[in-house]
């Protein structure tokens, strides 16, 4: 039997994991103009390319390691993935030129591919009930590394540069490397895993199916594309946000990392109380923090710039909550068998999406030219981001209407009246 305390510390140490992970992700974010200048880049476009092509190779390979996740001990796979994201950190570090540095950031974002996938549906079969609140317990390792990682590079490089000139951002990059390789360890000896119940009946009859007909399939493939909206917008703040205090504002890497870190500080607060207060209603709950959301990022560009950390905070606290409603959401609406393949193509379609944004805004503020040093430049691309956030509810019904459907399968003669309750999403 797999007790309460085995499930409280796996809980927290997939928290753990998903804190390293998100800190690579955002670890470059106040280190465009440095890498820029080290590795002798043409423009501010191809440091900020570092960040994409992590970030598609986080994604897509996701759809892959879900299959496995479906299949082989998903413990195992969360360790190897952040050895991987741990060497590929250490070899950006000691990169020698661009391509050299473009390849270990790949080779970070195959290792962070791996924690999703696993991690969601691990976490989903632990805590089959309260899944919401257990995923929002997890993410606050996602507010964790996502503030973390820019405070923390950005203050090293301040205390490096005068010595090492613009190869300081090197440092901090290797640094978190090594840790992630130490955690990765530390996480394979203490972590356990509940086994599948080998006794539930498997879904649809194929375990090899992840849906059984194409309407489930439409509604899936609807609600990818509809939060990858969503996730181009929760990345283009990171780096549009970079460039906008360090080109508009003439702000130094130190106080752009603090900036941008204050999203993720306020995501590790309202990740749980999000993710506790979607398991009694998902729908109204996604769509309320979303909505706030899209407002903040609207008026943010306009308000005075001595607003702008506490802004991003009110962003990041209804933003980032949206993520473990919407992952509880998709988790309820299919059966374990099949989580890690569902959610690792959710999170290949929406991820590829998503970050094309740190290129997007790159290739926007270059084509400014003189005009990026305004910051009224910037108010019809945050218009714009903040629409998309809109537009990314349309993913809601489409998840309600597979977990009817699910149902309706699964239990053909089921009475109305023994339904579960379907509003929690």
């Amino acid at each position: 039997m797999h007790s309460e305390q085995h499930r409280t510390r796996t809980l927290w140490l997939a928290g753990i994991l998903h804190a390293f992970t998100h800190t690579y992700h955002v670890a470059l974010l106040p280190l465009y103009l440095l890498i820029q200048a080290d590795l002798k880049l043409t423009s501010v476009e191809q440091a900020t390319l570092l960040v994409t092509t992590m970030m598609l190779s986080y994604f897509v390979p996701s759809y892959a390691l879900g299959v496995l996740a479906d299949r082989v001990s998903r413990k195992r796979l969360l360790g190897i993935g952040l050895a991987i994201n741990g060497l590929g950190f250490v070899g950006l570090s000691l990169a020698p030129n661009y391509p050299m540095a473009l390849a270990c950031a790949a080779i970070a974002g195959i290792g962070g591919s791996f924690y999703h996938p696993a991690a969601t549906a691990m976490v989903a079969r632990l805590f089959p009930t309260g899944t919401g609140k257990a995923l929002g317990l997890v993410g606050i390792g996602a507010g964790v590394g996502f503030f973390f990682g820019p405070i923390y590079t950005g203050w090293r490089v301040a205390s490096l540069e005068p010595l090492l000139g613009a190869a300081a951002w090197r440092k901090p990059i290797l640094e978190l490397g090594v840790l992630g390789i130490l955690m990765a360890i530390i996480f394979a000896w203490l972590a356990e895993e509940k086994p599948a119940d080998q006794h539930a009946p498997k879904p649809h009859g194929h375990v090899d199916k992840m849906f059984p007909t194409p309407a489930l399939w439409l509604f899936f493939i609807a609600a990818s594309l509809a939060f990858g909206l969503r996730d181009f917008t929760g990345a283009a703040m990171g780096s549009l946000g970079s460039l906008f205090f360090q080109k508009a504002h003439g702000f130094d890497a130190k106080f752009t990392g603090f900036a941008l870190s204050g999203i993720f500080l306020a995501a590790s607060i309202s990740n749980p109380v999000f993710g506790n207060l979607s398991d009694r209603g998902r729908f109204r709950w996604t769509s309320f923090a979303l909505i706030c959301a899209a407002v903040i990022i609207v008026i943010f560009p306009r308000l005075p710039v001595q607003w702008s950390v506490l802004m991003l905070m009110a962003y990041g606290f209804f933003f980032m909550g949206s993520y473990p409603m919407v992952e509880a959401a998709l988790m309820e609406s299919v059966p374990d068998a099949v989580r890690g393949r569902v959610f690792g193509f959710f999170i290949t379609v929406g991820g590829l999406i998503g970050n094309l944004s740190h290129w997007a805004m790159g290739r926007l503020v270059k084509r400014m030219g003189t005009g990026a040093e305004s910051p009224e430049s910037y108010y019809s691309i945050y218009t714009v981001l903040s629409a998309l956030v809109v537009l990314s509810l349309l993913g809601l019904p489409c998840l309600f209407a597979i977990r009817k459907r699910e149902h309706a399968l699964e239990h053909p003669a089921a009475p109305e009246t023994g339904a579960p309750k379907t509003e929690p999403v």
